[in-house]
């Protein structure tokens, strides 16, 4: 068991429509483009962090379909351990619905299939995986009671304990705080948690604030062109990120997070493991689709 950065989490097959802007309710828009590409929030974020230099095992589900079969394979190229990644029997694997505008802004419906099938007993089944970890992370688009499972073990384990709170939809269980050494949302599930319009390092640093409040040790809460706003008991940091122009944000919180893990598995400091994930993410939202848009450690500055 070699695996230094465990993710747990969704794998979604994506269903890509560029359009020129996003539809209203009841609208019907002419696309002009439609793709398929491996995503999913836990799946991204491990390609990410494999990408960029970790070692990485997956625990996930997978419906028994060509879709799964195409997700596990995915992985397995890019050097992912998917003894975990399991296939449930009578579901489709999951898919998102990803709309992508000309100005690369995205709307997303998700469909859980076999992500739904990533039960506490299905992890528990892998615990060996979470024993030889150094970082896991954890996201919200398997079941919830799998998510409190896992940040549980890992944080018994003594590991370091990275949650993504997406997609968010209102607070987090109070008692999850205390479990967390990262919490990593992006600015509109800073405001779902908290209730604080988060629009720029100002508002951030007060939702991360609140955030503590609650229990969690250290926030980074991601402002996309506006860079990154860290907190913790003794200090923030805002940091910026030079401007691009952006074809696709899909997967772009993504790549950070995945990352960051990676720079802090390699044991680089923090201001470090933040500037790595912002200029990996950077790069991906000048890319379209998830995964085909994250880009490897040979691709970024030294």
């Amino acid at each position: 068991m070699q695996a230094k950065v465990v993710v747990v989490g969704s794998l979604n097959m994506d269903l890509i429509v560029r359009t020129p802007r996003l539809p209203v309710g009841g609208e019907t828009l002419a696309g002009h483009g439609f793709s398929t590409a491996p995503g999913g929030k836990g799946a991204n974020q491990a390609v990410a962090a494999a990408r960029l230099g970790a070692q990485v095992a997956m625990i996930g589900c997978v419906g028994d379909d060509a879709y799964g079969a195409e997700l596990r394979a995915g992985l397995i190229a890019e050097g992912i351990d998917c003894r975990a990644v399991m296939s449930a029997t009578g579901v489709p694997t999951g898919i998102a619905a990803i709309l992508v505008d000309d100005a690369g802004q995205n709307a997303i419906i998700i469909a859980a299939g076999g992500n739904a099938e990533l039960t506490p007993a299905r992890l528990t089944a892998h615990d060996a995986l979470l024993q030889a970890a150094d970082i896991v992370i954890a996201q919200l688009e398997v079941p919830l009671p799998t998510v409190e499972a896992t940040l549980y073990r890992a944080h018994e384990l003594g590991r370091t304990v990275i949650l993504n709170p997406a997609p968010a939809t209102g607070p987090l269980p109070a008692h999850w705080y205390g479990l967390v050494d990262y919490l990593i949302p992006n600015e509109s599930e800073a405001a779902l948690l908290t209730g604080i319009q988060v629009d720029s390092p100002q508002s951030a640093l007060l939702a991360a604030q609140r955030l503590m409040e609650r229990g969690a040790r250290r926030v980074l809460i991601t402002l996309g062109s506006q860079g990154v706003l860290y907190a913790d008991s003794t200090r923030h940091l805002h940091l910026p990120v030079d401007p691009v122009v952006a074809v696709d944000t899909t997967a772009a919180g993504d790549t950070f997070v995945g990352g960051f893990a990676a720079a802090l598995a390699a044991g680089q400091s923090l201001e470090a493991a933040i500037g790595l994930g912002q200029q990996a993410a950077a790069l991906a939202v000048t890319r379209p689709g998830a995964q085909p848009s994250i880009p490897y450690r040979h691709e970024l500055p030294a």
